[in-house]
């Protein structure tokens, strides 16, 4: 599938960790479309992931997805219906907690400057973190699988870091903010 089969509003699922935020950066930069980090949204920045209230991260949410044109990466189940319904393409990144707990630790330690990350606040390690990887986020894998069996328009399944090694490497996408 090409990346203009998705569309002009792509929306991302994936568990935490699993490479949304990087994905979202590449395609938006391939396909000229904005990109919106949920988690940027969702969370203070200058906090150590400080949500923000329910009714102001929903107006902030629905400001670029009432547009003709983005890609909006992130999970947030209680407004993800309205996403997809909007949506015009849909990628679900399927990473195993493993693999997404591989990657918190090289995220974290290792790219302070990553797509996505929250304004003025350096990640750290987290126990709370690993703890919501191993828990709820694993839990969820099959909740985004079920809505992207369910989603009827084109859609891309990466089932692990070999297929997402091969999709960006056949869309001639790189790996850099």
């Amino acid at each position: 599938m090409d990346l203009v089969d998705l569309g002009q509003r792509i929306c991302i699922l994936g568990p935490s960790n699993s490479g949304k935020s990087t994905l979202a950066a590449a395609i938006g930069r391939a396909r000229s479309l904005p990109v919106t980090h949920l988690d940027q949204y969702r969370h203070l920045p200058g906090t150590h992931w400080v949500k923000r209230p329910d009714i102001d991260f929903e107006r902030l949410h629905n400001e670029p997805m009432a547009t003709d044109q983005w890609v909006i990466e992130g999970n947030y189940s209680q407004w993800l219906p309205g996403r997809l319904r909007r949506a015009t393409g849909l990628v679900l990144l399927d990473a195993s907690s493993t693999a997404t707990i591989v990657r918190y630790f090289r995220r974290t330690l290792f790219e302070p400057d990553r797509a996505g990350s929250l304004e003025g606040t350096r990640d750290r390690v987290r126990i709370e973190m690993l703890r919501f990887i191993l828990g709820p986020t694993r839990k969820n894998r099959h909740r985004y699988r079920d809505a992207f069996n369910k989603f009827e328009r084109p859609k891309v399944l990466l089932p692990d870091r070999a297929a997402s090694e091969n999709f960006y490497r056949r869309k001639g996408f790189t790996r850099r903010s």
